[in-house]
């Protein structure tokens, strides 16, 4: 018999290699962060390998519900986040699942969910009455720091004692937790403290602008709960 010419290789090109949809690009890079090969997801999520690729690669593709279900709880995340379907809706529109559970979680767990954050609530007292704000912060040696503009609403914590939130909402999965700090926070002086948090710091005022005044929370109470399904 005589032998067929095998076909070549497929080369791999740049477009090839790049997922070329919104929803390819979330799951490329919530995989990457996890440090998951395609491999690895797709089998974790019960796919074939070429299938996620698929999904990856061409901005067409309309997987089921099903997948994406599989998909969000293979990358630790939620359906509207790989969809983007949660860019201009509130949290909080799913509904409760039957089997809840309401915990309370650990200082040790509180400290990991604010570390692994970088947008919190800071709640002050204003001549208006109470307000909340929403800022950008790091969390160093157990302290917030966050950076603002004096004059600005989060200037209002500076010497007083004030609330600080975190939070997740998975509305696909009816599932959260929330971390609730209360602590004194005073502004940092300290020419040498001040260069010392800010090269620390990892998360920086979205808002941009000149915003020279660092601010610290002490926290003396921190909390949180967690509902799992």
């Amino acid at each position: 018999m005589t032998e067929q010419p095998r076909t070549p290789a497929r080369t791999t090109t740049t477009a090839d290699a790049s997922p070329a949809g919104d929803l390819g690009r979330r799951i490329a890079a919530r995989r990457t962060a996890l440090g998951l090969s395609r491999q690895e997801t797709a089998e974790r999520a019960g796919m074939a390998t070429d299938y996620l690729r698929h999904l990856e690669q061409h901005p067409g593709a309309a997987p089921g519900r099903g997948t994406l279900l599989s998909l969000a709880g293979v990358l630790e995340t939620t359906v509207s986040v790989l969809t983007g379907g949660d860019v201009d809706l509130p949290p909080g529109r799913g509904q409760a699942a039957p089997t809840a559970e309401f915990t309370a979680l650990s200082r040790t767990e509180c400290g990991d969910l604010l570390g692994s954050h970088g947008v919190g609530r800071l709640a002050v007292s204003t001549d208006g009455g109470p307000t909340i704000v929403p800022v950008n912060y790091s969390v160093i040696d157990g302290t917030i720091v966050f950076r603002t503009a004096r004059g600005a609403t989060p200037a209002l914590a500076s010497d007083s004692r004030v609330a600080f939130e975190v939070d997740r909402i998975d509305d696909d999965f009816s599932q959260g937790w929330s971390v609730l700090v209360r602590g004194q926070a005073s502004p940092v002086t300290d020419r040498d403290e001040a260069l010392r948090l800010t090269r620390r710091s990892w998360s920086a005022p979205w808002a941009g602008g000149h915003r020279h005044l660092l601010v610290r929370i002490e926290p003396d109470s921190v909390t949180g709960r967690r509902i799992s399904v």
